[in-house]
């Protein structure tokens, strides 16, 4: 049976975006899967812009030259510093909420949703909020580009050289770790390279550092260079040619490709489709963009085995929900304790590997707070939860005894009894249904919000609702859904 053109929106626009929304429901039976791929192309045409959450007394303290820099460090009493830390994690935090409300109000969905999947893919946890913010403007930057210039600014960043140890890697005394990343995570993946490429591969990073405003340094006098060998290849490589090494690769294309398609696609990759994929990916020379589209315009990512497959993401289903219920929220910091909770918290992955994902993301706890956050963001509740115990995501916070976390310093008193006293506009998304027979709303419900082949059972949800007026019964059935197992999957 042919699926109708809702369904396939809502599939792309829950694939290449995070779901529909709400001012987009009355197209998605208009237009065809390709209008609307072409739509999200041109709307994430514009360069993004910068974004700049730092603190005031942060920047005064970065500015001037490098060494200027340096004395005031010197200088720095303990309670000085102690601020720094606090103003930087708080950065680091401001930036999670700006960046999780670009995702929901962007009409560049297919940007920050690439983006979203880099952020994944490099993975970094970097406690310098100007480090972050450098780091996310090169992937957003470059989320559609070409994979070989995304790749090489990120391996200069200041965020990931100082996460992966390469200002220790110095010549006679070289540190493997960020070699080892670039080739296993980044690149080709694992069994694709021998111990003796990554230990030549980091004497060809020998060198690579930043200064404290984050610019990218090359320190001469620390760089090997000698011959090495890395892949197959002898020269005096420096960093560059390594990279340039690893993208000559075919299996890095592969790699990539791969991850890709089990993000976009279906957690369980199809060998003959991925094998095209990166064959064109290596012949595009990398192109990211063209990537997209010999996904999205295929027939077969529209195929049914593909359509409600996926779990959502903490990040997708929060952003999700706001993108189809319009809402302002008082108490956003709410926002981070549910990441956290969920096991997705943006710019904290569990480690260098990134998050990962698919069933993962389930657990019975983490079930049963995802289909309680629609009710918890409708009523005036009190959240009342304690995220597990890893400090990577807990950030230092002190708990409710006033114990710091794990022995490390408090980022900010984030309580776990939160309200997220939300102000839901739910004009346009009761407009929608004007026109549906009560007795067919449910069912119209579910199709607007469920990617699943089996619908909920409308006699539960109108048992739950309230049906003393149609726009209480749509709101309360609206939330009643968004509480089903069913929501979870995209």
């Amino acid at each position: 049976m042919p699926l109708n053109n809702q369904l396939k929106n809502q599939h792309l626009l829950w694939r290449a975006g995070f779901g529909p929304a709400v001012e987009q429901l009355g197209d998605l039976s208009q237009y065809s899967p390709k209008q609307f791929y072409k739509a999200f192309v041109k709307a994430s045409e514009k360069k993004p812009e910068y974004i700049d959450v730092a603190d005031d007394y942060l920047k005064g303290l970065m500015m001037g030259i490098e060494e200027v820099g340096r004395q005031q460090r010197k200088e720095m009493d303990k309670d000085q510093r102690k601020m720094i830390q606090q103003k930087s994690r708080e950065g680091v935090r401001s930036l999670n909420m700006y960046w999780l409300h670009q995702m929901v109000n962007t009409g560049a969905q297919l940007r920050e949703k690439i983006s979203f999947f880099w952020h994944g893919h490099f993975a970094c946890r970097n406690l310098n909020v100007f480090y972050q913010q450098g780091l996310l403007d090169i992937i957003r930057r470059n989320a559609l580009g070409n994979f070989g210039d995304l790749l090489k600014e990120v391996s200069k960043s200041a965020a990931m050289l100082n996460f992966l140890n390469n200002q220790q890697n110095k010549k006679d005394h070289p540190n493997e770790n960020f070699a080892r990343e670039v080739m296993e995570l980044f690149t080709m993946g694992r069994g694709n390279y021998t111990e003796h490429d990554v230990k030549e591969a980091a004497r060809a990073f020998t060198g690579w550092g930043s200064n404290l405003k984050g610019e990218f340094i090359f320190r001469p006098f620390q760089h090997d260079s000698g011959t090495k060998s890395v892949l197959g290849k002898t020269g005096n490589f420096d960093g560059d040619e390594v990279l340039d090494i690893l993208l000559q690769q075919k299996q890095t294309a592969k790699y990539i490709s791969q991850k890709l398609y089990k993000f976009l696609v279906n957690e369980q990759p199809d060998p003959v489709k991925v094998e095209w994929l990166s064959d064109r990916f290596y012949n595009n020379n990398y192109d990211i963009a063209k990537l997209l589209e010999d996904v999205f315009t295929s027939e077969w990512f529209y195929d049914e085995k593909n359509i409600g497959a996926k779990i959502k993401s903490p990040v997708e289903l929060l952003v999700g929900i706001q993108r189809m219920l319009p809402m302002k929220l008082e108490n956003e910091e709410a926002l981070m304790l549910i990441q956290r909770v969920l096991g997705q918290l943006l710019f904290y992955p569990p480690n260098v590997a990134g998050w990962p994902g698919g069933k993962a993301w389930i657990d019975s706890s983490s079930l049963m707070m995802r289909m309680r956050i629609p009710k918890l963001i409708n009523d005036v509740d009190e959240m009342n939860v304690r995220p597990k115990d890893d400090d990577d995501q807990m950030m230092g916070r002190r708990d409710d005894e006033g114990k710091v976390a794990n022995g490390n310093k408090s980022l900010a008193n984030i309580p776990r009894r939160q309200q997220i006293n939300a102000n839901v506009d739910w004009t346009l998304y009761i407009k929608n249904f004007e026109k549906v027979q009560k007795e067919n709303l449910t069912d119209s419900i579910s199709k607007v919000l469920l990617q699943t082949k089996t619908g909920v059972s409308a006699d539960i949800i109108k048992l739950y609702s309230e049906a003393g007026n149609r726009e209480n019964f749509i709101k309360t059935a609206t939330i009643q859904i968004m509480s089903t197992p069913e929501y979870q999957l995209c």
